[in-house]
This record gives C-alpha cells, sequence and structure tokens, in this order.
C-alpha cells in the first residue's frame, strides 16, 4: 500500500508507547482490563509498538503467590482476553506475566498481536541479591530449542533469542528483555541489537530506592547509545505490594543515546511516554559505524525471527518527537551555552596548533564587517591570547570593493580597532580595474554588468592581496568560509574566499556563529556572568561593534545595491540559511531521502507560534516557510550540493571538525566525487513533488 507524504510510516517512523498502569495484586482479570484500556489508547494514536511492565498481569511483588494455580490459571485466562481483544487492534503488545513451562515458572515478555500469541521471550537473568529473590520462583530463560510454550489455547515459540520483524514497517526489528536483564555487563539486547533489533523493549519491575531513576536512565541511554537502537522502558508503579519496598513508575524511551520522551514518577493512574522512533536515523547510524557490524561477526549470536505486519495507518497522524528548527543550534539554554564554549575552544585551540607547529607566524585575516570574518577575527585574538602574544600580531585588512558600505567597511575598522589587532585598509578597485580591463569584461568600458565574473574578480583580488601579504611578513592566511558555503560551494574557487592558509570557520554552520558571537559577548570578563577562562576579553567599544555586526544583513557586498537602495542579498539569491542547514545536517549525519528532509523540515518551520525556539532568539523575528518554499529551496540545494560544489570542497585547505554531525573536508566526514550530479536525489525529490 502506498502511503500519503503525511503519513509518518512512509519517512521511517514507527510510534512505540511505553505504558505503566495501576496495578492490582495477584488479581490478572483486572489488571488484563487496565491493560487493555491503556492499549486501545495506544490504538487509537497509531501507536505501533505498546510496552507494558514485568510481570503487569499479576504483579510483580505477590512473591509466593506466584505459585499458586488459582492466580498462574487467571494469568493464561488473561492471556486468552487479550489475544481475543487484539483482532481489532493495531499496535503490537508486549506484557509481562509469569508463565508456566515444562517444569518451572518463567518470567516473561508476552507478545501478541491481530488475534495470535506471537511469542514468549523469557527473562534471562534473575536477580537474588538485597531485596531481590527471584531464583526462588522463576528459572532462567534460555534460547529457543524448537519446543512451543503452551498458553491457555494458545501456542507460541519460546525462547530469551526471539526478533520481531515488522515486515511492513520497514526497519522495525522488536525485542525484549526483562528488567535485570539490562544490568548485566552484557544485556541480551545488545546481541539481538547486532542481529538486527532497532526497538530494545525492557520490561521492568524494579523497585525504587533513592538514586535508582539515575542509574536506570544511564542505563537505557548507554545501552541505546551503545546498540544504535531505541531503547523503551516501562516499570511497575502503582498498586504493587508496599511489603518492604516501593514503586516509582517510570517510564522513558532513548534512541541512539538522546531522550525522547519520558513520563512523570510516582504517578496517580496509568500513564505513557510515547514517541516517533527514526528508524532510518538508526539503520544509517549502523551503516556508518561500521565497527558495530564487526563486534556482530565477533561476539554474535543465533536469533529466531518472527514476522509481522501491521498494516500502518494511510493518514496524517502527527509527528511525535522532538524536532529542531536549527539542528546545529540546541533549544535548550545549557546545551546551547555548552556547545557555543566547545565550538570556539575547538577553532582556538586548532588554530593554536598550527600557529605554533609552523613557527608562531602573523595571522593576516580579511575583515568585512559580516558575521564570519568578525567570528574568525575573534577566534585569532583568543588564540593570540592564549599563545601569550599581543593582539596587535594580528594583521587585518578591510579592502573596499564596489560595492562596499560605510557600515560595513566602518564595523570592520572599528572592530579590529577594539580588538586590538593592526587594521590596513586596501581599496581594492584599482586592482580590479586592471583585470576587468585585461578580460575585456564590460564593466572596464562604463558598462553596468555584474556578473559572475564581476563578482570573482573581486574576491579574488582580496585573497591575492592577502597571500601576498603573509609572504612578506612572515604570516599565515585565515579562511573565514563557514561550513554553510561549503555545502552550497558559495565561495569563489582558488584564488578567491575559497582559499587560506588555515580555515578556522570551515567545520561552523552559519545558523550557529551569531550564537556563539552573542556566546563570547556574554563570557567575556566583567560582562556579569560566571568569569570563563575560554572567554574573549572585549572591550565595550568591542561589544557594541559586535552587536551591530549581528543585526547586519547577510551579503557578499560584490553588486552596488539597486535603485531602491536595496542591498545585494546572499539569502535572496541562494535561499535561508535556516533552511540549508536543516538540509545540510540531514543529508551530512543521516544521508536522508529529499522527501523526508521536507517532511521534517514542513514539521520544523511550518507554523512560527509551534515548538521553541534558539534562547534569545527576537520574537519579532520568528518566521516561517510553506511547504512550496521548503521544496523550492531544497531542489537548489540539492543540485548545488551534488551537482555543483564538491569541485571546491575537494581542494579545501585544513580546518578543525566542530559539529558532530560532520565536516565537509575531503580528508574527513565527507568523500565525494568532484564530477558527480544529483540525478537520484532531484528524482527521489521530484517523485514526491512533481515539478508544476
Amino acid at each position: 500500500m502506498s502511503l500519503p507524504f503525511e503519513s509518518i510510516y512512509r519517512h521511517g517512523y514507527a510510534r512505540i508507547a511505553a505504558c505503566t498502569i495501576p496495578l492490582a495484586v495477584a488479581d490478572p482479570a483486572t489488571n488484563a482490563e487496565s491493560v487493555l484500556a491503556s492499549w486501545r489508547e495506544c490504538h487509537d494514536e497509531s501507536v505501533a509498538v505498546a510496552i507494558f511492565p514485568e510481570l503487569c498481569l499479576s504483579g510483580y511483588s505477590i512473591e509466593d503467590l506466584v505459585m499458586q494455580d488459582a492466580v498462574l490459571d487467571a494469568v493464561e485466562q488473561a492471556i486468552e482476553r487479550l489475544v481475543a481483544a487484539s483482532a481489532d487492534l493495531f499496535p503490537v503488545l508486549v506484557v509481562g506475566a509469569p508463565l508456566r513451562h515444562g517444569n518451572r515458572l518463567y518470567n516473561c515478555a508476552v507478545v501478541i498481536h491481530r488475534g495470535e500469541l506471537v511469542g514468549v521471550a523469557p527473562k534471562s537473568y534473575l536477580p537474588t541479591y538485597r531485596e531481590f529473590y527471584e531464583r526462588r520462583w522463576y528459572a532462567a530463560g534460555t534460547p529457543w530449542d524448537g519446543e512451543s510454550i503452551r498458553v491457555g489455547v494458545y501456542e507460541a515459540v519460546f525462547g530469551n533469542n526471539l526478533l520481531f520483524d515488522v515486515r511492513d514497517v520497514p526497519g522495525l526489528v522488536l525485542h525484549a528483555e526483562v528488567c535485570e536483564d539490562v544490568w548485566v555487563p552484557i544485556p541480551p539486547s545488545s546481541r539481538a541489537a547486532l542481529a538486527g533489533a532497532t526497538v530494545l523493549a525492557n520490561l521492568s519491575g524494579s523497585p525504587i530506592t533513592i538514586a535508582r531513576a539515575d542509574d536506570r536512565k544511564t542505563l537505557c541511554q548507554s545501552q541505546s547509545l551503545r546498540c544504535l537502537a531505541a531503547y523503551a522502558y516501562a516499570a511497575a508503579g502503582m498498586g504493587e505490594s508496599t511489603n518492604d519496598v516501593s514503586w516509582d513508575g517510570q517510564t522513558m524511551i532513548y534512541e541512539g543515546g538522546t531522550l525522547l520522551a519520558e513520563t512523570e514518577r510516582f504517578p496517580e493512574g496509568a500513564r505513557r511516554s510515547v514517541v516517533d522512533i527514526d528508524l532510518d536515523r538508526l539503520r544509517q547510524d549502523r551503516i556508518r559505524q561500521g565497527t558495530f557490524d564487526d563486534n556482530r561477526l565477533a561476539d554474535g549470536g543465533e536469533f529466531l525471527t518472527v514476522e509481522l505486519f501491521l498494516e500502518p495507518p494511510a493518514k496524517d497522524i502527527g509527528l511525535r518527537r522532538p524536532l529542531d528548527r536549527f539542528p546545529f543550534v540546541p533549544d535548550d539554554p545549557a546545551r546551547l551555552d555548552q556547545d557555543c564554549y566547545e565550538a570556539f575552544n575547538i577553532q582556538v585551540s586548532g588554530l593554536e596548533q598550527r600557529l605554533r607547529a609552523i613557527g608562531g607566524p602573523r595571522p593576516v585575516i580579511g575583515v568585512s564587517g559580516g558575521l564570519d570574518s568578525t567570528h574568525a577575527l575573534l577566534v585569532v585574538a583568543r588564540a593570540m591570547d592564549r599563545m601569550g602574544r599581543p593582539r596587535s600580531d594580528i594583521l587585518a585588512y578591510t579592502m573596499p570593493g564596489f560595492a562596499t558600505s560605510e557600515h560595513t567597511k566602518s564595523n570592520a575598522i572599528a572592530l579590529a580597532e577594539a580588538i586590538g589587532a593592526t587594521i590596513s585598509t586596501i581599496d581594492i578597485r584599482p586592482a580590479a580595474n586592471e583585470l576587468l580591463k585585461g578580460i575585456g569584461h564590460p564593466y572596464a568600458s562604463g558598462e553596468p554588468v555584474y556578473d559572475v565574473t564581476f563578482e570573482n574578480v573581486q574576491a579574488g583580488v582580496r585573497t591575492d592581496f592577502l597571500f601576498r601579504i603573509a609572504n612578506r611578513e612572515n604570516g599565515i592566511v585565515i579562511g573565514t568560509s563557514d561550513l554553510s558555503e561549503l555545502a552550497l560551494g558559495w565561495a569563489t574557487y582558488g584564488v578567491g574566499d575559497h582559499m587560506s592558509h588555515y580555515a578556522v570557520n570551515a567545520g561552523v554552520p552559519k545558523t550557529l556563529i551569531q550564537h556563539i558571537i552573542r556566546w563570547v559577548i556574554a563570557h567575556r570578563p566583567g560582562a556579569g556572568s560566571t568569569p570563563d577562562d575560554a572567554a574573549t576579553s572585549l572591550s565595550d567599544e568591542a561589544v557594541s561593534v559586535l552587536r551591530s555586526v549581528l543585526d547586519t544583513e547577510i551579503s557578499p557586498e560584490l553588486v552596488p545595491a539597486g535603485e531602491d537602495g536595496k542591498v545585494q542579498s546572499t539569502q535572496d539569491t541562494i535561499g535561508p540559511y535556516a533552511l540549508h542547514d536543516f538540509t545540510l545536517f540531514h543529508v551530512l549525519r543521516y544521508g536522508f531521502r529529499p522527501s523526508k528532509i521536507a517532511f521534517l523540515a514542513e514539521h520544523a518551520w511550518a507554523d512560527p507560534d509551534a515548538g521553541a525556539w534558539p534562547p534569545g532568539f527576537p520574537e519579532d523575528e520568528r518566521y516561517g516557510y510553506d511547504r512550496e518554499t521548503i521544496v523550492r529551496w531544497l531542489r537548489v540545494f540539492l543540485q548545488r550540493y551534488f551537482g555543483f560544489a564538491q569541485f571546491k570542497r575537494s581542494a579545501i585547505p585544513n580546518g578543525p571538525k566542530v559539529t558532530a554531525a560532520g565536516s565537509l573536508s575531503p580528508r574527513g566526514d565527507w568523500r565525494a566525487p568532484s564530477d558527480g550530479n544529483a540525478r537520484a536525489w532531484l528524482a527521489e525529490l521530484d517523485a514526491a513533488f512533481p515539478p508544476a
């Protein structure tokens, strides 16, 4: 069945729920109804897999009552009730129950779907220490040996090595383990992930003590990160016996080390964490991290795969997961502060090491009064401070051309002076005119022709000046182009802003740079924030100029303003950096299909009033993009990134990798042919959005 564009199940997502319920001790019939009520609510929310706590049909805390036939018979009847009810319910149910098999009892995860008892996974590791005494009642689970388990009128495969593969939701492969299983050095879910499981379920009893909830979160986070998987945890809560312990009903879901959803602890009534897991992301992570599969070859295990079919809903059910408008810029203030601290100091330490390694040359930098060169100058200034060198060693040059405004020129000079750099002005127009005349460009004859050659001559002259100055002054040219410009090929190749001796900004996306500058302002000594050894000392004059730069339109200033006085705008020409950085993150980090990126961008950007914005983002500048705009600029990105810009990236200078999403260095995260094309990506996008 073909799913509509609006459906999450078309784009590699699966909705998962980790549920906790009020429990009646040793009353399986009542507990089954509680499970069923929550399960039906999950059905209404189009949940694919619903996970419930350990032994929740009987109660975890019933101790010797679990060996009473009346209780065990009632458990089997409860399972029969749930199997019968499942015929009309969408979610796969994973529920905890004590079951008889052979001569023993087992603590089991029971998997039910569409009128079938699909499989039973027994707990592998039974705690018998401190408050736990499970070996008194249960046997440890073993792999499937070809023998089925009988539960009432049903039979199913039985073993701790079962995988449940949902065939019509590609990538959704479920494994269930029980509580203590994740507390051991090599959990069963580790081997299951290596065998292909992407959603790891933990049905937990786990009584609560001080700080145990933090331990559980650490384990779930670590397991999801190490296994490149989703980890869904559902713990027992209200209603369990409190003879000697208590319960908190903790539920949470992690994906690749990131907490996506959790519920309040000690709840009154049923609760559930519900989130849409990105199966594409998990699959991509496993493809990219080859050591993951190497580990399978070294320490694999035999698993039995059971196939299921969900028939996912062909409708818009929303998207239930955190989604950043600015993937490179966290919404959380503490995380953003940490990211800016790390980004800035990665750049500073990289430059410092390069300067030390080549004999301490003088940094030579062109400053335009724009974001990128301003930020690079701050990096250079801090590197000088760390090396104990005077900032006057910095040779800064402003090089006005045919369209340079007095505003940006004065900002460049004022900032360099306030920073303490040695600032000079070189008017590039005479040299540019000679070049234009030499190549017979119409502008040299007085015609107002402002083509790409007109622009590139100016960029080339500027860079030529900087390199010759570096030759003369025992210097090193500091590159200022950023990661976003490299992605789009928005740089003049060779002797242009594409080239430098060391490119400090090459790993920093455009949308993050302004926040790092704000961080530098906020963390300067005397700013009122906690003093920071990594901050750059700035005068009040420097801070004033930095704020002016932050308010300036992004422009190359290579073409004179029009009759209406409007300056050349980069984003009007090439598209919004907000959308391009959004696409760049999902292409570079995850290799997502263009249609999926469009789907995500629409959810992130359609409504300016929905979701979180980065700290300090002005309310009057909060904007949105409709689907048509998103798709239009996505096409531009794909054409430039895959079909045009790689030849520039293949020849970029050294510069530090900054973000976890990756760099575009041909010696690092991104290696691609310079003579590639964008046809496959454009065709995929066109299939979803046929061009008019």
